[in-house]
């Protein structure tokens, strides 16, 4: 926190545009600099919590790791592997919502980096586990929905099957507008 002080002290104190700009760099490398050393010091606790067989603990810290990724440090792959981890340990907590929830934001890395059949495979995971909730099965077509999405980018024929597999799985989906949307995309696509 002094270290921060100090920076702000400096960068207000510079009165030139070179100034606030080593100012502003000066900044930004503490950022970075206290942001590894959070990272550092959350995985040294991860360890401890997973030794003591505290893994939603873990869990906790593996997302605030990986939001520090996706934030400050701005490096995609660690995030998604942190995402990963997180919903790992969720998983065999079977917190499933929190799990589905991590697996999410590593599908939606996953289809903005063209990383498509990892996308794919974590939307269908979702979806089919939200059509079996009461409470989530709406959410379900929108799973589904993005997964055929991915499938469009990766093969027509493909999509074309995997939305006749999604309509069979989850019903409701093929009166869904996102599926209508895929079909007439997917019909102009092979015109």
């Amino acid at each position: 926190m002094a270290l921060m002080a100090e920076a702000e002290k400096k960068v207000r104190s510079s009165q030139s545009f070179f100034g606030s700009l080593f100012g502003w760099l000066r900044f930004s490398q503490l950022s970075v600099v206290l942001s590894t050393e959070a990272i550092n010091c959350l995985n040294r606790a991860i360890e401890i919590y997973t030794d003591m067989g505290r893994f939603t603990i873990a869990a906790k810290h593996h997302v605030t790791i990986a939001e520090i990724y996706e934030t400050e440090l701005v490096d995609i792959d660690k995030a998604i592997a942190h995402y990963e981890q997180a919903a790992d340990y969720y998983k065999g907590e079977e917190s499933t919502s929190s799990a589905n929830k991590c697996l999410l934001k590593v599908a939606t890395y996953a289809a903005q980096l063209e990383r498509y059949p990892k996308a794919i495979e974590i939307y269908e995971q979702v979806a089919t586990h939200a059509m079996d909730s009461t409470l989530l099965k709406y959410s379900a077509k929108d799973y589904f929905f993005k997964a055929a999405l991915c499938q469009f980018c990766v093969d027509m024929l493909n999509a074309k099957l995997a939305v006749q597999k999604y309509e069979e799985m989850f019903p409701a989906f093929s009166d869904s507008r996102e599926c209508k949307l895929v079909k007439v995309r997917l019909d102009v696509s092979t015109k």
